[in-house]
Parts: structure tokens; C-alpha cells; sequence
């Protein structure tokens, strides 16, 4: 069975009421793929989540950019998985490489907070991906494969897991992996799987791939086997995320 495309919107901390608004609003007027083609998810900033949940269209959905590990209670400033369940917010972004770079999160600490998702119904986007000089010293696949080896000694079952590979050198530099590097880590990536979990898993997980994606360059990225959507940064917030959703057709045609 083929991997349905799959295209997400970072919005990361951004946004005003009136610019959520708007956004939405060009979102609900695009001419996108059916669901059965490519399956859409965006996500707001937490403040904004009910708002966006209520007024986006239903064939789009609406995931949180990161959760607590464990349930709610003395964790000033956290939101707790069971909290976006309440909200029926169904995705939340977790790993993100600005969490671990800025905040400090480890690979353990990602790997729990993973399986505490899935564990509460939610369905997990979970980012790895290898710093410039990682790249450089030639130790992109040890990185991204300890990444991964945390989420998989804590979860069994990946239905629910969408893995999003992020160079972070790539993100928000306006520096992209070319299709091949993209390609070549995706299916480093799924070797990996296929040894250390499952054959099933391997085939069946959606890896995609996040990094300055812009209208521009999707069309090419998306051709390539491994390549089964995007991760989208600051080109979500614009008009142009529309041409980015529309790629998926490039994987039907193919």
C-alpha cells in the first residue's frame, strides 16, 4: 500500500488573532489534492489552537508544536497531552531541533515524550535531523539514527509516528538538502527501521523532510521515492504552502 503524502505547517511563535485569520482564511480557499491523496496538518502556536481547530476546514487538521512527558500538575509554563486530547487536538510535534538546540531536550527526553503522546491518543510528528558540522564530520546517519533508536526502544506500534527528517543547517536558512542528500538520508533512514524495528514498519512509516521547502523546490523533493512530504517552516504562513500541498501529486502521477 502506498504511503499517503503527508504535508505539515510549522507556524512555530508566530502569528496575531488577525494574521491566524487570514492565514486560515487562505487555507479554507485553496484548490488542494483530496484527502485521499495528501493529508494536511498545520500548527499554530498553542494560544491559537482553538481558534484555528473551530474555523479551518475539515479536511485539514491541526496539531500542538510540543507537549509535556508526562501528566499535568507542577509544570509551570507546560501543556500536557491529555490537555490537547481535551481540546481533540488529534497531532503534536514533538523533537522539533529547536527544542533540542535551544531548550536542551534530549534524545532520551524526546523518546519519552513520544511514547507518553501516542500513549494518550495523539499522533506524533517526531523530528531528527544532524547540525552543519554533524554533516561535515560525516556523522549524519550516526546522529539520526540515535535520534530514532530513542523513539524506538519506547514505542512498538508506529502507526500513529510520522518521522520528520530536519537538517538543521537547512531550516530557515534558505538552504535546502538537494533531492539527493534528502533522498539518500530518507532511505538511510528506512534501512535503518527495517533492521532495528520492522519490515512492515519500515515500508509503512511516512518519512518526510523539512528544511527551508519552499513552493519553488517541492515539486522536486516530492519526486523522490523516500520523500513522502513536508515539514514546512516559514513558507506555511504564506499562499505559496497551497502550491507546496499541491505537490502530492507528483507522487500520484508517478
Amino acid at each position: 500500500m502506498a504511503r499517503k503524502f503527508f504535508v505539515g505547517g510549522n507556524w512555530k511563535c508566530n502569528g496575531t488573532t488577525e494574521e491566524v485569520k487570514k492565514i486560515v482564511s487562505t487555507l479554507n480557499g485553496g484548490d488542494v489534492p483530496s484527502p485521499d491523496v495528501v493529508e494536511v496538518v498545520v500548527s499554530p502556536p498553542f494560544v491559537f489552537l482553538p481558534l484555528v481547530k473551530t474555523t479551518l476546514r475539515p479536511d485539514f487538521h491541526v496539531a500542538a508544536q510540543n507537549c509535556w512527558v508526562k501528566n499535568g500538575g507542577a509544570y509551570t509554563g507546560e501543556v500536557s497531552a491529555e490537555m490537547l486530547v481535551n481540546l481533540d487536538i488529534p497531532w503534536v510535534i514533538l523533537g522539533h531541533s529547536e527544542r533540542r538546540s535551544l531548550l536542551k531536550e534530549s534524545n532520551d527526553f524526546v523518546g519519552d515524550k513520544v511514547a507518553y503522546a501516542l500513549a494518550k491518543g495523539l499522533k506524533v510528528i517526531a523530528c531528527v535531523g544532524e547540525t552543519l558540522e554533524q554533516r561535515e564530520a560525516g556523522s549524519t546517519m550516526e546522529v539520526v539514527a540515535a535520534q530514532t533508536k530513542a523513539i524506538a526502544e519506547r514505542v512498538t506500534d508506529w502507526t500513529n509516528v510520522v518521522l520528520a527528517y530536519e537538517p538543521v543547517w537547512a531550516i530557515g536558512t534558505g538552504k535546502v538538502a538537494s533531492p539527493a542528500q534528502a533522498q539518500e538520508v530518507h532511505s538511510e533512514l528506512r534501512d535503518w527501521l527495517q533492521a532495528n524495528t520492522s519490515p512492515e514498519i519500515a515500508s509503512t512509516t511516512r518519512i518526510i523532510y523539512g528544511g527551508s521547502v519552499s513552493g519553488g523546490n517541492c515539486k522536486e523533493l516530492a519526486a523522490k521515492p523516500d520523500v513522502d512530504g513536508f515539514l514546512v517552516g516559514g513558507a506555511s504562513l504564506k499562499p505559496e504552502f497551497i502550491d507546496i500541498i499541491k505537490s502530492a501529486e507528483v507522487k500520484k502521477s508517478s
